[in-house]
């Protein structure tokens, strides 16, 4: 599975299809949620993770994270939208999918 359906994935494309840059951007941003361990080990928060689409870097949302933390949902969706990237909704992302041929 890409996502999961109660996700928001925001794609490291622009409006215009250009790559954003820097390449870890996704890994940064969803940083912000993150934690280290006992083992010294980075994890990700449940809400806020960085992942791969088609070869692009993206970072998905859980919908729940605007209930849980408004201010860190706005802070995120702030980011991708002064740096114009796409915003998919996982379940368009999913039914695209099951409409495709394999």
């Amino acid at each position: 599975m890409i996502c999961n359906p109660y996700e928001i994935i925001i794609q490291g494309l622009t409006s215009n299809g250009r790559e954003f840059r820097p390449s870890d951007w996704a890994e940064r941003l969803s940083g912000i949620l993150s934690t280290f361990g006992f083992d010294q080990k980075l994890s990700y928060a449940p809400y806020v993770r960085p992942m791969v689409h088609d070869n692009v870097r993206c970072v998905a949302v859980d919908k729940q994270l605007e209930k849980i933390d408004p201010r860190v949902f706005d802070f995120i969706m702030t980011f991708a939208r002064d740096n114009d990237l796409r915003i998919v909704d996982c379940r368009t992302l999913l039914d695209q999918y099951q409409q495709s041929p394999l």
